[in-house]
């Protein structure tokens, strides 16, 4: 597949997961539990299409620019697209439909369900792969006002500065990005990698919430 940058660009998103369909050999992604996104593979392991979905009207005008984007196999042809893994299609494009698609599934969570998906931390980390989640039990910060895995005898005071403030994360905060937030996030020893990361995606997190 000549998109090889494909799963690490769909799991750098905001509260995505993925499985493997052994019944279907499909690899699939979601956002709030629901799939936006597909990688098929053949007998042979070998992808052999994507699958994503894009508003009919949208969907239709792009097969028509592009033979390599055909209506969706095995889905709802007028929601779903499959695209030819080593077609023609740009890459640039490719990712501005599979963001469209995760935007389109994502609008279609409730706005509840939208807001659990997205806001595990206040402070933008995602939550979703952590690999301490379940064997310790933690869902986050918000869930635990404050009190994730590695906090035992005082609350995170990122998470206690925005319990304080009365905000859902601290993308909300009127003083976004404070020094407090930044530092966490730039730290050389165990801030974000890339350095300020979880501050973009508060930024992305908001914008998505606000849609």
């Amino acid at each position: 597949m000549r998109y090889s940058w494909l799963d690490d660009y769909l799991m750098d998103k905001p509260a995505v997961t993925k499985d493997f369909k052994i019944e279907w050999n499909w690899i699939r992604y979601f956002i709030g539990g629901k799939m936006f996104a597909a990688v098929l593979l053949d007998k042979e392991s070998k992808p052999y299409y994507i699958n994503l979905k894009l508003e009919p009207l949208e969907g239709d005008f792009w097969r028509t620019q592009y033979e390599d984007i055909v209506p969706g196999y095995y889905s709802n042809k007028q929601h779903w697209n499959s695209i030819k893994p080593d077609g023609t299609v740009p890459d640039e494009l490719l990712k501005e439909l599979l963001d469209k698609s995760y935007e389109l599934v994502f609008r279609g969570l409730s706005k509840k369900k939208q807001q659990e998906t997205l806001i595990t931390t206040y402070c933008g980390l995602d939550c979703t792969g952590c690999e301490w989640r379940e064997p310790c039990n933690c869902n986050g910060c918000v869930s635990s006002k404050g009190f994730p895995f590695h906090c035992k005898e005082k609350a995170c005071p990122i998470a206690s500065c925005a319990i304080n403030r009365d905000i859902i994360f601290c993308g909300m905060c009127k003083d976004f990005p404070c020094q407090l937030l930044i530092d966490y996030s730039c730290d050389k020893e165990h801030g974000d990698t890339p350095s300020g990361a979880r501050i973009e995606t508060c930024r992305l997190i908001k914008s998505l919430l606000k849609k």
